[in-house]
Protein backbone atom coordinates (compact mmCIF):
# COMPACT_ATOMS: atom_id res chain seq x y z
CA UNK A 1 0.00 0.00 0.00
CA UNK A 2 1.11 3.52 -0.97
CA UNK A 3 0.28 6.72 0.08
CA UNK A 4 1.17 10.23 1.43
CA UNK A 5 1.48 10.43 5.33
CA UNK A 6 -1.34 11.90 5.88
CA UNK A 7 -0.82 11.18 9.44
CA UNK A 8 1.53 14.35 9.63
CA UNK A 9 4.55 12.08 10.96
CA UNK A 10 2.50 11.38 13.92
CA UNK A 11 4.05 8.62 16.25
CA UNK A 12 1.32 6.00 17.17
CA UNK A 13 1.47 2.89 19.11
CA UNK A 14 -0.94 0.24 18.00
CA UNK A 15 -1.98 -2.04 21.48
CA UNK A 16 -3.48 -4.85 20.61
CA UNK A 17 -3.30 -8.78 20.17
CA UNK A 18 -0.78 -9.37 17.76
CA UNK A 19 -2.31 -12.18 16.85
CA UNK A 20 -5.29 -11.15 15.48
CA UNK A 21 -5.61 -10.47 11.62
CA UNK A 22 -7.45 -7.64 12.26
CA UNK A 23 -4.83 -6.01 14.45
CA UNK A 24 -2.34 -6.81 11.42
CA UNK A 25 -5.37 -5.10 9.03
CA UNK A 26 -4.78 -1.81 10.69
CA UNK A 27 -1.00 -2.12 11.32
CA UNK A 28 -0.73 -2.45 7.35
CA UNK A 29 -3.03 0.57 6.74
CA UNK A 30 -1.52 2.90 8.91
CA UNK A 31 2.36 1.68 8.49
CA UNK A 32 2.53 4.23 5.44
CA UNK A 33 1.19 6.77 7.08
CA UNK A 34 2.85 7.21 10.66
CA UNK A 35 5.54 6.22 12.79
CA UNK A 36 3.97 2.68 13.68
CA UNK A 37 4.83 0.95 16.83
CA UNK A 38 3.13 -1.58 18.10
CA UNK A 39 2.39 -3.69 21.32
CA UNK A 40 0.42 -7.00 22.28
CA UNK A 41 -0.63 -8.21 24.56
CA UNK A 42 0.15 -12.19 23.64
CA UNK A 43 2.92 -12.91 20.30
CA UNK A 44 2.67 -11.24 16.64
CA UNK A 45 1.89 -13.01 13.48
CA UNK A 46 4.64 -13.72 11.57
CA UNK A 47 3.38 -10.90 8.88
CA UNK A 48 3.82 -8.14 11.77
CA UNK A 49 7.98 -9.11 12.33
CA UNK A 50 8.06 -8.22 9.00
CA UNK A 51 6.40 -5.00 8.99
CA UNK A 52 8.12 -3.62 12.29
CA UNK A 53 11.50 -3.87 13.31
CA UNK A 54 11.88 -5.36 16.96
CA UNK A 55 12.66 -1.68 18.25
CA UNK A 56 8.94 -0.67 17.50
CA UNK A 57 7.23 -3.94 19.08
CA UNK A 58 6.44 -5.26 22.79
CA UNK A 59 5.36 -8.73 22.90
CA UNK A 60 3.33 -9.08 26.18
CA UNK A 61 3.45 -12.79 25.77
CA UNK A 62 0.15 -13.37 27.94
CA UNK A 63 -3.07 -14.98 27.58
CA UNK A 64 -5.53 -12.40 28.02
CA UNK A 65 -9.37 -12.86 28.30
CA UNK A 66 -10.78 -10.07 26.26
CA UNK A 67 -13.39 -9.08 28.90
CA UNK A 68 -10.70 -8.04 31.53
CA UNK A 69 -9.78 -9.34 34.82
CA UNK A 70 -6.32 -10.42 32.96
CA UNK A 71 -3.45 -10.52 36.28
CA UNK A 72 -0.63 -11.82 34.09
CA UNK A 73 -1.55 -8.82 31.80
CA UNK A 74 -1.66 -6.59 34.29
CA UNK A 75 1.57 -7.53 35.70
CA UNK A 76 3.15 -6.51 32.36
CA UNK A 77 1.84 -2.59 32.95
CA UNK A 78 5.62 -1.74 34.49
CA UNK A 79 7.27 -3.12 31.19
CA UNK A 80 4.69 -1.72 29.13
CA UNK A 81 4.45 1.52 30.91
CA UNK A 82 8.71 2.18 30.68
CA UNK A 83 8.17 1.13 27.12
CA UNK A 84 5.82 3.50 26.02
CA UNK A 85 7.97 6.61 28.16
CA UNK A 86 10.74 5.94 26.19
CA UNK A 87 8.74 5.73 22.48
CA UNK A 88 6.64 9.21 23.67
CA UNK A 89 4.14 8.36 21.26
CA UNK A 90 1.45 11.14 19.97
CA UNK A 91 -1.32 7.94 20.61
CA UNK A 92 -1.83 5.07 21.61
CA UNK A 93 -4.56 3.23 19.88
CA UNK A 94 -6.10 0.80 21.31
CA UNK A 95 -8.12 -2.52 20.23
CA UNK A 96 -10.82 -3.70 22.13
CA UNK A 97 -11.79 -1.23 25.48
CA UNK A 98 -11.78 -3.65 28.13
CA UNK A 99 -8.92 -5.27 27.81
CA UNK A 100 -6.51 -3.59 26.20
CA UNK A 101 -7.80 0.11 26.13
CA UNK A 102 -8.11 -0.54 30.21
CA UNK A 103 -3.93 -0.84 29.73
CA UNK A 104 -3.68 2.30 27.63
CA UNK A 105 -5.32 4.20 30.22
CA UNK A 106 -3.33 2.66 33.58
CA UNK A 107 -0.08 3.42 31.12
CA UNK A 108 -1.33 7.34 30.35
CA UNK A 109 -1.60 7.50 33.94
CA UNK A 110 0.71 5.49 35.48
CA UNK A 111 3.64 6.86 33.18
CA UNK A 112 2.43 10.19 32.59
CA UNK A 113 2.35 9.84 29.09
CA UNK A 114 1.61 12.69 27.13
CA UNK A 115 -0.36 10.30 24.49
CA UNK A 116 -3.21 10.92 23.80
CA UNK A 117 -5.99 7.42 23.81
CA UNK A 118 -7.53 6.70 20.72
CA UNK A 119 -9.74 3.25 21.06
CA UNK A 120 -11.63 1.04 19.03
CA UNK A 121 -14.10 -1.02 19.70
CA UNK A 122 -14.41 -4.03 18.29
CA UNK A 123 -18.49 -5.62 19.13
CA UNK A 124 -18.22 -7.27 22.48
CA UNK A 125 -16.41 -5.09 24.59
CA UNK A 126 -19.63 -2.41 24.04
CA UNK A 127 -21.74 -5.11 23.40
CA UNK A 128 -21.55 -7.38 25.95
CA UNK A 129 -19.31 -6.79 28.50
CA UNK A 130 -20.86 -3.95 30.22
CA UNK A 131 -23.68 -5.94 30.91
CA UNK A 132 -21.76 -8.58 33.17
CA UNK A 133 -21.67 -6.45 36.13
CA UNK A 134 -21.18 -2.99 37.61
CA UNK A 135 -17.28 -2.94 37.63
CA UNK A 136 -17.47 -4.39 34.17
CA UNK A 137 -19.71 -1.15 33.28
CA UNK A 138 -17.69 1.07 35.61
CA UNK A 139 -14.00 -0.08 33.71
CA UNK A 140 -15.83 0.35 30.00
CA UNK A 141 -17.11 4.06 31.03
CA UNK A 142 -13.86 5.19 32.06
CA UNK A 143 -11.86 4.29 29.06
CA UNK A 144 -14.08 5.30 26.77
CA UNK A 145 -14.13 8.83 29.12
CA UNK A 146 -10.55 8.69 28.54
CA UNK A 147 -10.80 8.22 24.97
CA UNK A 148 -9.67 11.82 22.96
CA UNK A 149 -11.41 9.94 20.18
CA UNK A 150 -12.82 6.34 19.71
CA UNK A 151 -14.07 4.33 16.69
CA UNK A 152 -17.11 1.95 16.20
CA UNK A 153 -18.13 -0.19 12.84
CA UNK A 154 -21.81 0.47 13.27
CA UNK A 155 -24.52 3.01 14.52
CA UNK A 156 -25.66 0.75 17.03
CA UNK A 157 -22.75 0.35 18.65
CA UNK A 158 -21.69 3.63 18.46
CA UNK A 159 -25.28 4.80 20.21
CA UNK A 160 -24.03 2.23 22.58
CA UNK A 161 -20.66 3.94 23.80
CA UNK A 162 -22.43 7.25 23.84
CA UNK A 163 -24.97 6.10 26.31
CA UNK A 164 -21.56 4.64 28.58
CA UNK A 165 -20.16 8.55 28.01
CA UNK A 166 -17.74 8.77 24.87
CA UNK A 167 -17.05 11.65 23.14
CA UNK A 168 -16.38 11.56 19.86
CA UNK A 169 -17.12 8.60 17.89
CA UNK A 170 -16.32 8.13 14.47
CA UNK A 171 -18.16 5.32 12.67
CA UNK A 172 -16.77 3.07 9.49
CA UNK A 173 -17.06 -0.52 9.06
CA UNK A 174 -14.05 -2.42 9.90
CA UNK A 175 -13.96 -2.85 5.91
CA UNK A 176 -12.23 -4.54 3.11
CA UNK A 177 -8.53 -3.71 1.92
CA UNK A 178 -9.78 -4.30 -1.31
CA UNK A 179 -12.49 -6.14 -3.24
CA UNK A 180 -11.92 -9.51 -4.36
CA UNK A 181 -11.77 -10.79 -7.93
CA UNK A 182 -14.77 -12.87 -8.99
CA UNK A 183 -12.85 -15.90 -10.73
CA UNK A 184 -15.33 -18.85 -9.62
CA UNK A 185 -18.94 -19.64 -10.28
CA UNK A 186 -21.60 -19.94 -8.06
CA UNK A 187 -23.25 -22.99 -6.97
CA UNK A 188 -26.62 -22.23 -6.71
CA UNK A 189 -27.26 -24.07 -2.81
CA UNK A 190 -23.87 -23.80 -1.39
CA UNK A 191 -23.94 -22.21 1.81
CA UNK A 192 -21.42 -20.82 3.73
CA UNK A 193 -20.71 -20.55 7.85
CA UNK A 194 -17.16 -18.95 9.31
CA UNK A 195 -18.30 -17.31 12.45
CA UNK A 196 -16.46 -18.90 15.72
CA UNK A 197 -17.84 -22.91 16.97
CA UNK A 198 -18.33 -20.46 20.81
CA UNK A 199 -21.74 -19.99 22.48
CA UNK A 200 -21.83 -16.44 21.40
CA UNK A 201 -22.34 -17.44 17.94
CA UNK A 202 -24.93 -19.41 18.06
CA UNK A 203 -23.36 -22.58 15.47
CA UNK A 204 -25.98 -24.96 16.83
CA UNK A 205 -28.52 -21.85 15.04
CA UNK A 206 -26.97 -22.31 11.66
CA UNK A 207 -27.17 -26.48 11.83
CA UNK A 208 -30.92 -25.91 12.69
CA UNK A 209 -31.01 -23.29 9.95
CA UNK A 210 -29.38 -25.15 7.64
CA UNK A 211 -31.36 -28.57 8.11
CA UNK A 212 -34.54 -26.79 7.35
CA UNK A 213 -33.00 -25.06 4.42
CA UNK A 214 -31.85 -28.76 3.21
CA UNK A 215 -34.90 -30.26 3.90
CA UNK A 216 -36.47 -28.15 1.27
CA UNK A 217 -33.52 -27.97 -1.21
CA UNK A 218 -31.56 -31.46 -1.50
CA UNK A 219 -28.73 -30.45 -3.26
CA UNK A 220 -28.32 -27.95 -0.44
CA UNK A 221 -24.74 -28.31 1.58
CA UNK A 222 -23.14 -26.07 3.79
CA UNK A 223 -19.13 -25.77 4.55
CA UNK A 224 -18.53 -24.48 8.04
CA UNK A 225 -14.82 -23.00 8.88
CA UNK A 226 -13.40 -21.81 11.89
CA UNK A 227 -13.43 -23.86 14.98
CA UNK A 228 -14.35 -23.82 19.25
CA UNK A 229 -15.40 -25.34 21.87
CA UNK A 230 -18.70 -26.59 20.29
CA UNK A 231 -17.19 -28.24 17.54
CA UNK A 232 -17.20 -32.07 18.94
CA UNK A 233 -21.15 -31.17 19.82
CA UNK A 234 -21.77 -29.50 16.61
CA UNK A 235 -20.07 -32.44 14.35
CA UNK A 236 -21.85 -34.90 16.62
CA UNK A 237 -25.06 -33.48 15.95
CA UNK A 238 -24.87 -33.47 11.99
CA UNK A 239 -24.11 -37.14 12.12
CA UNK A 240 -27.39 -37.99 14.09
CA UNK A 241 -29.67 -36.26 12.10
CA UNK A 242 -28.34 -37.79 8.88
CA UNK A 243 -26.80 -34.99 7.41
CA UNK A 244 -23.18 -35.60 7.33
CA UNK A 245 -22.99 -36.51 3.83
CA UNK A 246 -24.41 -32.70 3.52
CA UNK A 247 -22.22 -30.84 6.14
CA UNK A 248 -18.54 -30.58 6.51
CA UNK A 249 -16.31 -29.06 8.56
CA UNK A 250 -13.17 -27.75 7.87
CA UNK A 251 -11.41 -25.96 10.52
CA UNK A 252 -9.75 -22.55 10.40
CA UNK A 253 -8.78 -21.43 7.30
CA UNK A 254 -6.30 -19.04 5.91
CA UNK A 255 -7.22 -16.04 3.80
CA UNK A 256 -6.51 -17.85 0.50
CA UNK A 257 -9.30 -20.80 1.69
CA UNK A 258 -11.84 -18.70 2.76
CA UNK A 259 -11.90 -17.01 -0.37
CA UNK A 260 -12.49 -19.48 -2.41
CA UNK A 261 -15.40 -20.96 -0.70
CA UNK A 262 -16.94 -17.53 -0.68
CA UNK A 263 -16.53 -17.55 -3.99
CA UNK A 264 -18.45 -20.95 -4.70
CA UNK A 265 -20.93 -19.99 -2.15
CA UNK A 266 -24.22 -18.61 -2.88
CA UNK A 267 -25.64 -17.81 1.27
CA UNK A 268 -23.39 -16.86 3.83
CA UNK A 269 -24.75 -18.02 7.25
CA UNK A 270 -23.82 -15.85 10.68
CA UNK A 271 -26.04 -16.48 13.77
CA UNK A 272 -24.70 -14.46 16.93
CA UNK A 273 -26.84 -13.47 19.98
CA UNK A 274 -24.55 -10.23 20.03
CA UNK A 275 -22.54 -8.60 17.36
CA UNK A 276 -21.69 -5.29 15.28
CA UNK A 277 -20.80 -4.92 11.49
CA UNK A 278 -19.17 -8.44 10.86
CA UNK A 279 -15.83 -8.40 8.48
CA UNK A 280 -17.21 -11.55 7.74
CA UNK A 281 -20.48 -10.55 6.23
CA UNK A 282 -18.52 -7.77 4.42
CA UNK A 283 -16.64 -10.19 2.88
CA UNK A 284 -18.93 -12.79 1.90
CA UNK A 285 -21.16 -10.12 0.35
CA UNK A 286 -17.76 -8.98 -1.38
CA UNK A 287 -17.88 -12.22 -2.94
CA UNK A 288 -21.39 -11.91 -4.13
CA UNK A 289 -22.97 -14.01 -1.20
CA UNK A 290 -26.58 -13.73 0.10
CA UNK A 291 -26.42 -13.43 3.66
CA UNK A 292 -28.62 -15.10 6.11
CA UNK A 293 -28.27 -12.72 9.68
CA UNK A 294 -29.74 -12.79 13.09
CA UNK A 295 -31.92 -10.22 14.13
CA UNK A 296 -29.38 -7.27 15.52
CA UNK A 297 -29.47 -3.92 14.68
CA UNK A 298 -26.26 -3.69 13.12
CA UNK A 299 -27.24 -6.86 10.85
CA UNK A 300 -29.92 -4.08 9.63
CA UNK A 301 -27.71 -1.60 9.09
CA UNK A 302 -25.87 -3.67 6.26
CA UNK A 303 -28.13 -5.50 4.14
CA UNK A 304 -31.52 -2.63 5.00
CA UNK A 305 -34.80 -4.25 4.77
CA UNK A 306 -34.30 -7.54 3.19
CA UNK A 307 -32.44 -5.64 0.15
CA UNK A 308 -29.34 -6.98 -0.13
CA UNK A 309 -30.45 -10.27 2.42
CA UNK A 310 -32.17 -12.42 4.71
CA UNK A 311 -32.51 -11.03 8.50
CA UNK A 312 -33.62 -14.92 9.82
CA UNK A 313 -36.52 -15.07 12.74
CA UNK A 314 -38.61 -18.22 12.68
CA UNK A 315 -36.46 -21.11 11.02
CA UNK A 316 -40.23 -23.03 9.96
CA UNK A 317 -40.66 -20.30 6.90
CA UNK A 318 -37.21 -20.00 6.31
CA UNK A 319 -36.76 -22.19 3.05
CA UNK A 320 -39.92 -20.25 1.43
CA UNK A 321 -38.34 -17.34 2.26
CA UNK A 322 -35.19 -18.14 0.38
CA UNK A 323 -36.77 -19.09 -2.76
CA UNK A 324 -38.45 -15.71 -2.59
CA UNK A 325 -34.98 -14.26 -3.18
CA UNK A 326 -33.81 -14.00 -6.34
CA UNK A 327 -29.81 -14.86 -5.00
CA UNK A 328 -28.10 -13.60 -8.81
CA UNK A 329 -29.40 -10.41 -8.88
CA UNK A 330 -28.70 -9.73 -5.24
CA UNK A 331 -24.92 -10.90 -5.42
CA UNK A 332 -23.74 -8.28 -7.87
CA UNK A 333 -25.52 -5.94 -5.65
CA UNK A 334 -24.21 -6.63 -2.17
CA UNK A 335 -20.86 -6.27 -3.97
CA UNK A 336 -21.35 -3.33 -5.33
CA UNK A 337 -22.98 -2.34 -2.03
CA UNK A 338 -19.41 -2.68 -0.27
CA UNK A 339 -17.51 -1.40 -3.13
CA UNK A 340 -19.07 2.20 -1.58
CA UNK A 341 -19.60 1.69 1.70
CA UNK A 342 -17.35 -1.34 3.17
CA UNK A 343 -14.15 -0.50 1.84
CA UNK A 344 -11.85 0.06 4.56
CA UNK A 345 -8.79 2.44 2.73
CA UNK A 346 -11.09 6.22 2.76
CA UNK A 347 -11.93 5.76 6.72
CA UNK A 348 -8.00 4.96 7.85
CA UNK A 349 -7.18 8.08 5.81
CA UNK A 350 -10.37 10.23 7.90
CA UNK A 351 -9.18 8.98 11.15
CA UNK A 352 -5.65 9.88 10.82
CA UNK A 353 -6.87 13.56 9.48
CA UNK A 354 -8.98 13.79 12.60
CA UNK A 355 -5.86 12.51 14.75
CA UNK A 356 -4.00 15.11 13.31
CA UNK A 357 -6.66 17.46 13.89
CA UNK A 358 -6.95 17.01 17.65
CA UNK A 359 -2.80 16.90 18.29
CA UNK A 360 -1.68 19.41 19.76
CA UNK A 361 0.88 21.49 17.29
Amino acid sequence: MSGPLLGGGLKLVLIGDGESPHLLKWARALKPRVQLYAISSRGFLPEFLQLLPDAQRLALNTEPDHGGGNVALIKQLPRMGQWLAAVDADWLHAHYLTSHGSLAWAAKLGWRLRAQIAGSAWGSDILVTPQRGGAWRWMTKKVLRHCALATSDSLYMTERMRELGAGEVMTFPFGLEALPKQNAKKQPWLCFANRGLEPIYRPQLVIDAFARIAAGQPEARLVVANDGSLRQALEADVSARGLADKVTFVGRLDAAAQAAHYARSTWFLSLPESDSVSVSVLEAMAHGCVPLLSELPANREVIGDSARGLIVGALEDLPARLAALDAARLGPINRDWVAANGLFEPHVQRFLTRLKELTPA
